[in-house]
């Protein structure tokens, strides 16, 4: 019976939940296995496994060592790094580089582990052990291992991501043998070393925070790895170690490093080699360093490091998004070199940031920006007159704005989603926060459209919002950042406390197992997709034109690059009117040449991808990548070239053949959900998905 709930070369969900959970169950989100161990042993082709919050141990019935085999993902809850989902067990195996080991679970190359918490209480055991494998490892936790969180060995490329390691014995990261791949945006904290790095390994280090250790990073023997815009501080014994034989790449006058070393220990680098260290834009003290070391250039890139400017944001969880408005000019601190995270922010102080942001047209109905307590020489008067014209703010019924008054965490997400017109809440992701009664009736929609499209972020409980609670800086500064990468006007940052509706929404009753499961979950997620009355999705139901126009204006709200123009069989009371003219003006659609729209026709998969290569201008490909279709031969001409752009983008996905374009076939519901999940994806506002069906351009 279990088999029977998989399908050879489709892409299959799987779920688990130890507390009610069966091994003798379907697997499915309403009969979920128990244990990780049968799930894995149930793997088909590609296969994403979804674990409840629960330990998985022995007791529960778990068989360490858990491998996780090429191809499949497991995953937890990431916005929360695994807070409530851990994984505790030990079991042997045989390392063909190191022999007998102790660990958790190995990867094996293409696996994916995401959203969990590992621990290996084990003498001398490792969490995740990478033998001569590519896989990811991702928004994690690694805490309380007896050895290191993470062993790399062997020929391993892995992509080793936004975890947080912790409290581990030994090291956080230990790469050794000819490991490469790269290690990036990792926090490595109250361990032995954060990061080690032995052998011949040469991984790129970068973008990580290595705190409250023995040491930073400790390389040693012939290790090369290349060492980028890491924060390396408050290290008990020193920042970064070199012994042996180790050349670490530590910058170029073409490539300035921006590695930041200082208030470690005993010195904040130790050059215990004989060959001297090139050090080139690295934020580092003469006077703490020790060994042969070449500082001729070392402050090339000091005056650009962003928020390592400001004194008081050294490791702080707003820093990457404060760069990047930093970076932007939207954003600046203080004469003092302080950006002041935990303050609030004032009305005045708000308008001046979000005039600054945006430049919209004015809003029609919006506040003239006008108040009688702002007077025309006030420093936030032009801001506030610009931000309330487009829609941003308004004022009280008196006719005041009060700039002196706080901003509350509400009042900023309403004026977000009003400024930038968004709607379609879906009330029910409210359910995920537990202080959800504390929001305004008011607010419930804006609140619930903000979540869907992942401009919430929630510090330090994703599940927490406070609505009513004053806004700091920090979270005001992470919500603008957050809606320029929902409008694609900045790319996504990683962070765990970005709020993830994908988990919280439920499945439709007719996509298990389908082909194009994860890719309408993940639209339902972000509120762009919906089902039927009885609760169906019909994916496999073609799509007309008029269909497609709503969804794509709900996917894009795309801003117009034309006039608008009338369609003779587009009357202005039918009930796509006007989403067709928002996507005939966005360059998504066009119409014939006798001036018909056509809307009850059939939307083939070839207008499909035209259609996203025109709304999306993206940018030409060489004509050979063609050559990726069997059926290339029956592509219209004038869609030759879209076709070629999308298949670079990475936007095509083809059932049952990634050969097989199949262009003048109906598209259906699945296949637009497909297409529009990889343009956003494409756009940095998604989160890429593993699946054998999307064409990747060579």
């Amino acid at each position: 019976m279990v088999q029977s709930t998989l399908r050879q070369g489709s892409v299959t969900t799987l779920y688990v939940n130890p507390v009610t959970g069966s091994d003798a169950n379907a697997g499915s989100v309403n009969t979920p296995f128990k244990t990780l161990t049968w799930a894995i042993e149930q793997v088909a082709a590609d296969t994403t496994i979804y674990l409840a919050p629960s330990t998985y141990n022995t007791a529960n019935g778990e068989q360490f060592p858990l491998v996780i085999p090429a191809g499949t993902i497991v995953v937890g809850h990431e916005p929360s790094k695994g807070k409530e989902i851990a994984i505790v067990g030990s079991g042997q195996y045989n390392s063909p580089t190191f022999g007998n080991q102790a660990i958790a679970l190995r990867l094996e190359s293409g696996a994916e582990l995401r959203g969990v918490t590992v621990t290996n209480p084990a003498e001398n055991g490792t969490g995740v052990w990478i033998e001569s494998a590519a896989p990811v490892v991702a928004n994690s936790t690694f805490t309380r291992c007896r050895r290191e969180g993470i062993f790399v060995t062997g020929t391993s490329k892995p992509l080793i991501l936004d975890n947080e390691l912790k409290e581990n014995a030994a090291s956080g990261i230990f790469l050794v043998r000819n490991a490469k791949g790269e290690v990036l945006r990792n926090l490595c904290q109250t361990t032995g070393y954060g990061i080690a790095i032995s052998d011949s390994a040469a991984p790129l280090v970068a973008d990580n925070t290595l705190v409250n250790n023995r040491a930073g990073i400790v390389l040693s023997r012939d290790a090369r790895p290349v060492l980028r815009r890491n924060r390396i501080e408050n290290n008990t014994e020193a920042g970064l170690m070199v012994n042996g034989n180790a050349q670490p790449n530590l910058g170029s006058t073409q490539d300035p490093a921006g590695n930041i070393l200082q208030n470690n220990g005993k010195v904040d680098l130790q050059n215990g080699t004989s060959l001297t260290l090139v050090s080139v834009g690295n934020l580092l003290n003469p006077a703490r360093i020790s060994g042969s070391i070449d500082l001729r250039s070392a402050q090339v890139l000091v005056p650009a490091l962003g928020p390592v400017q400001f004194r008081d944001l050294t490791g702080h969880w707003a820093g990457a998004f404060i760069r990047g408005l930093v970076d932007k000019g939207l954003i600046s601190g203080f004469p003092d070199g302080t950006f002041k995270p935990e303050e609030s922010i004032t009305r005045a102080q708000y308008a001046a940031i979000i005039a600054k942001a945006f430049d919209l047209p004015r809003q029609v109905g919006a506040s003239t920006g006008s108040f009688r307590d702002i007077p025309s020489d006030f420093w936030a008067s032009a801001a506030i007159q610009k931000a309330g014209t487009m829609g941003f703010i308004s004022g009280f019924p008196d006719n005041t704005f009060r700039p002196q008054q706080n901003l509350t965490r509400t009042q900023a997400l309403v004026s977000l989603i009003n400024g930038l017109g968004l709607t379609g809440g879906n009330s029910n992701i409210l359910q995920f926060y537990r202080d959800r009664a504390q929001i305004p009736s008011y607010a419930t929609d804006p609140i619930s459209t903000a979540t869907g499209r992942r401009m919430v972020v929630n510090y330090p409980q994703t599940d927490v919002i406070e609505p009513m609670r004053a806004i700091s800086r920090a979270e005001v500064a992470v919500l603008i950042y957050q809606a320029l990468v929902s409008a694609g006007k900045a790319e996504a940052i990683a962070s765990p406390y970005i709020v993830n509706p994908d988990s919280y929404v439920p499945s439709f009753t007719d996509i298990q197992n389908h082909w194009a499961e994860d890719f309408i979950r993940r639209l339902a997620g972000l509120n762009l997709v919906s089902g039927f009355a009885d609760g169906s999705f019909k994916p496999d139901v073609p799509l007309n034109r008029a269909q497609y126009a709503a969804l794509v204006v709900k996917v894009f709200n795309p801003t117009p690059i034309r006039p608008a123009t009338q369609f003779s069989d587009v009357p202005t009371n039918f009930w796509a009117a006007s989403v067709i003219q928002a996507a005939y003006r966005g360059g998504f659609l066009s119409g014939f040449p006798d001036q018909t729209f056509h809307p009850q026709q059939s939307l083939r998969r070839v207008e499909l991808i035209v259609s996203l290569v025109n709304g999306l201008s993206l940018p030409k490909a060489a004509a050979n990548a063609l050559e990726t279709y069997q059926d290339r031969d029956t592509i219209p001409a004038y869609a030759q070239s879209a076709v070629a752009a999308s298949t670079q983008a990475g936007i095509i996905v083809n059932y049952p053949q990634q050969s097989l374009l199949q262009p003048k076939q109906a598209a259906t519901r699945a296949d637009a959900s497909a297409f529009l999940y990889q343009a956003l994806v494409n756009k940095g506002r998604a989160n890429a998905i593993n699946s054998p069906y999307i064409v990747r351009s060579s």
